[in-house]
């Protein structure tokens, strides 16, 4: 498996693009986007599990209902999430614009936004953009695409790998995007993922459940769900493998490609946090079993007293050994060791819950890094599980603060 150029458009068959057509008012960064197949797709999605779901959502489950879709259509800058009936509508026009002006059909069209919840969403500036939208799809489109899709965030997010199957060159492409309100449990984040391998759909729902529990849903920046969370995958087959219809080789190797690009999606999401200035790991081994080893894990970058003392480059572990405590499953405090490592170093600072005598000097020079790794062995078991968060800083605050003003 390679890394490869091209993010969504990287496979064959996938042109996008992305233009300003001023759902976000007096901006001219890009807010409408659209990715488009040659050929129809086996489809397969994951959402937001917030009882409170955006209009978008409500549509893209509709259309994906049957398995197949061609085409993903976004706007950024505006969630048309708590929009009512006419929300709902409007989604699905949208849906209808791109059938308007592309050979696909309207119910093969997924429908995402991400924004302001409880804002009407402006149809008139996004019917304006169409024309140009659907003009510029194109090979290099990615690149406007994937700026198309952000809100506070700060990094473009995207990536596309490519490995061997039967002699086939398998191409998967992805772009996210995820700054705040970011605590999936699917599951403000989404991604796309395109690929051309052929697989039957049911094995391409399956794959990406697995991959969105291993990957997005092991990130947190904030605690917050969204009303909008979704990953949705697109496979076009054009890759002409003869077709994954079973749980062999072929399905693991997909899977091990598609984890990969999960991961590398879900470290972008928790480094670019909103006023993040540190990407923050947690690793525990030693559980009972990995969906203790999931729930620990989550619970240490999830912890506000955790993140503001990785801002702070303070080593205060009995903040990681109290968000353990107060997290359901097999524990034995005696048990926990403890250590923080970074390019800038590994020091130890817990030993059968205990205290280990280090220098304070040194710890806050491996925790002055951008990228942290909390290391817990719960000392019970041979499970393990990774999550990853960021640091919480004055700077959320202040994004947050006149977020909608």
């Amino acid at each position: 498996m390679k890394n490869v150029r091209g993010g969504v458009t990287a496979p064959r068959g996938f042109v996008a693009a992305g233009v300003h057509c001023g759902v976000r008012k007096g901006k001219e960064k890009k807010d409408l986007a659209l990715v488009l197949s040659e050929r129809p797709c086996a489809a397969a999605a994951v959402y937001t599990t917030n009882r409170v779901i955006g209009q978008p959502c409500i549509v893209t489950k509709e259309h994906l209902a049957d398995g197949v879709a061609r085409a993903v259509i976004v706007n950024s800058g505006n969630a048309n999430t708590c929009t009512g009936p006419q929300g709902l509508a409007d989604a699905r026009r949208m849906a209808e614009l791109v059938a308007e002006r592309l050979p696909v059909k309207a119910e093969d069209v997924v429908v995402a936004s991400t924004g302001v919840i409880g804002v009407p969403l402006d149809m008139a500036a996004i019917e304006s953009g169409m024309d140009e939208l659907v003009a510029g799809l194109s090979k290099t489109g990615n690149i406007d695409a994937r700026e198309a899709i952000m809100t506070t965030d700060t990094m473009k997010k995207e990536l596309a790998v490519a490995f061997e199957l039967e002699g086939k060159t398998i191409t998967i492409g992805a772009m996210a995007k995820g700054s705040g309100m970011i605590h999936p449990n699917m599951a403000t984040m989404l991604g796309f993922i395109t690929t051309d391998c052929a697989i039957e759909t049911g094995l391409l729902r399956e794959a990406l459940a697995s991959c969105v529990n291993k990957t997005f849903n092991r990130v947190s920046v904030d605690g917050d769900t969204s009303t909008n969370d979704m990953v949705v995958v697109l496979a076009n087959g054009m890759a002409e493998n003869a077709g994954i219809a079973e749980r062999g080789a072929g399905y693991r190797a997909f899977c091990e490609a598609l984890d990969y690009v999960g991961t590398q999606l879900a470290r972008l999401i928790a480094r670019d946090g909103e006023g993040a200035s540190k990407l923050v790991e947690c690793t525990v081994s030693g559980a009972a079993d990995e969906d203790e080893a999931v729930a620990f894990a989550k619970a240490v970058i999830g912890s506000s007293l955790v993140k503001t003392a990785m801002f702070g480059s303070d080593a205060n572990w009995g903040r990681v050994l109290c968000a353990l405590g107060y997290t359901p499953g097999t524990l034995d405090p005696d048990r926990i060791d403890l250590a923080f490592e970074s390019p800038r170093g590994y020091i130890e600072v817990c030993k059968a819950g205990a205290p280990l005598s280090f220098s304070e000097e040194k710890a806050k020079k491996v925790l002055g890094d951008q990228e942290i790794s909390i290391l817990v062995d719960l000392g019970l078991g041979s499970a393990q599980a990774t999550a990853w968060g960021c640091d919480l800083s004055y700077e959320y605050v202040r994004i947050n603060g006149d977020y909608r003003t």
